[in-house]
Parts: C-alpha cells; sequence; structure tokens
C-alpha cells in the first residue's frame, strides 16, 4: 500500500476515534454533505478557500484547511466516509 492510502485510511480511523464520525454519525448526512466536504477540502487544494465557501456543508468552525496534501488526504477520507454510507444504503439488512 503507498503512503498515500495509508494516510488516507490512517485520517478516516482518527475521524471515526477522535472526532466521533462513526458510521451512525455520518449515516444521518443523506443530502451530500460528505462528498460536499470532501470536493471543499480537494478543491482548496488549488485554489483559495473564500472561492469554495458555497461548498462547504457545516459551520465554519468545523473546516480545518492545513496544506495541500493534508487536505487532499481529508478529502480522500471523506470520500471513504460517503462510499461507506451509500454502501449501507444498499446492502439489505438481515
Amino acid at each position: 500500500m503507498s503512503k498515500a492510502v495509508d494516510d488516507i485510511l490512517t485520517e478516516r480511523q482518527r475521524q471515526v476515534t477522535v472526532e466521533g464520525f462513526d458510521q451512525s454519525h455520518d449515516d444521518g448526512y443523506c443530502l451530500g454533505e460528505l462528498a460536499r466536504a470532501a470536493t471543499f477540502y480537494a478543491g482548496i487544494s488549488e485554489r483559495r478557500p473564500n472561492n469554495f465557501a458555497n461548498i462547504w456543508p457545516w459551520s465554519a468552525h468545523c473546516c480545518k484547511p492545513t496544506n495541500k496534501r493534508q487536505n487532499l488526504v481529508k478529502a480522500g477520507a471523506l470520500i471513504i466516509a460517503e462510499i461507506e454510507r451509500l454502501d449501507r444504503l444498499s446492502d439489505p439488512k438481515p
């Protein structure tokens, strides 16, 4: 596994264990919030943050951009969260 993939998975785990953004938390976002947050972080790694202010789905204090690479890592982790959420929706419950 590449360092990039490892860093994304580590960030996703941090989001769950440190921030408390587990499956039940993520399942509450059904209006594309996770994907929009990922778009924001990916976008500001290339442009000024104010160009993407209308994309950020939550309050401003939740937005924590850092540097270009770490913003992309956060974007990747948020994409994983959104894909996992969609997978749970399509998985028939026993």
